[in-house]
């Protein structure tokens, strides 16, 4: 179980303190278990669908989301919003790399985050009610398997950095793992219309893991954390169409 607390200690807030010793290549081992954190964090905040129900749809997309930012800590906006930065500024690889590690909050970063929070905001409230918490449960496993995809899929563009293990040591057996869990969990969910979603919001994932990887030659934990802001709209927006 100690992989599981890696991932549950890096994926959100709670206090979980451990004394087992942690080597390198536990971080990468770890990942297998990013879709069943991810799983469980989407219970927490689909308990908002059902414990707030007498209130307007809006609110309960708002109280969604809050709670979203704090139970992970909001560590992944945060990268999509370097990430954002980093990109929008690119000249050399280098040079996105280091607007990437300022702390600072640029132009594109604010205009990327918040247009970002409204397209999820947008989509909270507009998905119907009953279908809604398996919608949040699913999106919040598939982003956490994204992150695995790209950890697995690219190398790590920095010399040094929180995520330079979890990449370092992913595996692809780690994957097609941790996808089975996640393709059976949409089955379960939406039927013959899960593997479509799944399938569906891939595309985007590739296609978004492969512009940032030719852009900055690999991934860090900023742009795996935006794979998983891009994951989580992604299947909100394709969910709103194929599950209407």
């Amino acid at each position: 179980m100690k992989n599981f607390f890696i991932a549950l200690q890096f994926l959100t807030i709670l206090p979980i303190k451990f004394k087992l010793k942690i080597e390198q290549e536990d971080f990468g081992k770890s990942l297998v278990w990013f879709p069943v954190v991810g799983a469980l964090i989407g219970i927490i905040l689909s308990v908002s669908v059902f414990f707030f129900s007498f209130l307007p749809q809006g609110v309960i997309a708002a109280l969604i989301m809050v709670e979203s930012v704090i139970i992970t800590g909001g560590i992944h906006l945060d990268g999509f919003a370097d990430t954002c930065d980093g990109l929008y500024g690119f000249t050399t690889k280098e040079r996105a790399l280091e607007i990437m590690r300022d702390s600072r909050i640029g132009t594109m970063s604010a205009i990327g985050v918040m247009l970002l929070l409204l397209l999820k905001f947008s989509l909270f409230a507009s998905i119907k009610q009953e279908i809604l918490w398996k919608c949040i449960i699913a999106m919040t496993a598939f982003s956490r398997w994204a992150q695995v995809l790209a950890c697995a899929l690219f190398k790590y563009a920095r010399q040094e950095g929180k995520a330079k293990y979890f990449i370092e040591y992913a595996s692809r057996r780690q994957v097609f793992a941790s996808a089975i869990f996640v393709l059976a969990l949409f089955t379960f969910f939406f039927g013959i219309r899960g593997p479509v979603l799944f399938l569906t919001a891939l595309a985007l994932i590739w296609i978004a893991a492969n512009y940032i990887n030719r852009k900055v030659g690999g991934m860090t934990g900023d742009t795996v954390g935006a794979i998983n802001e891009v994951a989580e709209a992604g299947i909100l927006l394709f969910s709103a169409i194929i599950l209407l």
